[in-house]
């Protein structure tokens, strides 16, 4: 099975390497890494360059933010599954995408545990997110599963189609919501650490990013499911991000 892999980037050359380098280190031998540029003006594209690798393809051209460089990416790809990983994000070890193709045998959708860490160089974990199984309430109760670990077959892009750029922050959940809620793709839970998520991003800037991606998966689930003006989710999802930073202070005591 080709798995693809897309990752956006602009501006990233303190952490672009390190990227590239957890894709190359991958033991799946059938992969490809399509990198959507978004006119860097740093030294990122000569980072990229500087692999010299023929699994590495890149575009570079001005876009109209995260989800559009993202869905640029879903129509340049060619492989059998996709997902995503981001440019301050790594593979945890060399080999997460063999785990990843042998799940995607048995289901249509993996997504497995993420660490989030404060750079590639200490990995120190901040915090570790272990969603656990898809089930139908858990959106409900404010479930999701860490977006950097999910990868589909390419079946499901083709259904659910691209990212809803309405959405500054929760266009992935929205997307997630689709597949795994509405078209009830099939799903497995692949129960080992995935990738490394560098705190500092989009969706981890701070309390108005959280509030803002918040509300916008509000939006998502009233749009798809009419649902009240609010709804437990609505407290879930920080209940939940609360619960996994009291787990991780217990377990590094």
């Amino acid at each position: 099975m080709k798995i693809s892999v897309i990752t956006i980037c602009r501006n990233s050359q303190a952490t672009i390497g390190y990227t590239i380098e957890s894709f190359l280190r991958q033991r799946h031998p059938n992969k490809e890494l399509v990198v959507v540029d978004g006119l860097s003006t740093d030294d990122t594209l000569k980072i990229i360059d500087s692999f010299g690798s023929d699994a590495i393809s890149v575009v570079s051209e001005a876009d109209a933010g995260i989800y559009d460089a993202m869905n640029k990416g879903l129509r340049r790809y060619s492989g059998e599954a996709v997902g995503f990983l981001h440019s301050d994000d790594t593979f945890h070890d060399e080999t997460s995408l063999e785990t990843i193709a042998e799940a995607l045998g048995k289901a249509d959708i993996v997504f497995g545990d993420l660490e989030m860490v404060r750079d590639h160089v200490s990995k120190d974990i901040v915090r570790v997110w272990r969603p656990g199984d898809f089930t139908r309430l858990g959106f409900h109760l404010g479930w999701i599963p860490p977006h950097p670990t999910l990868y589909t077959r390419r079946k499901v892009f083709d259904a659910v189609g691209e990212f809803d750029t309405k959405y500054a922050i929760a266009a992935d959940y929205d997307f997630m919501l689709r597949a795994l809620m509405k078209h009830r793709f099939s799903s497995m839970y692949a129960r080992t650490t995935l990738v490394d998520f560098q705190v500092g991003g989009t969706s981890t800037k701070g309390l108005s990013s959280f509030i803002t991606g918040n509300l916008e998966c509000l939006d998502s689930r009233r749009r798809h499911f009419g649902r009240f003006p609010i709804d437990l989710a609505l407290f879930g999802r920080p209940i939940r991000r609360l619960y996994q930073v009291s787990l991780w202070s217990k377990a590094s005591r």
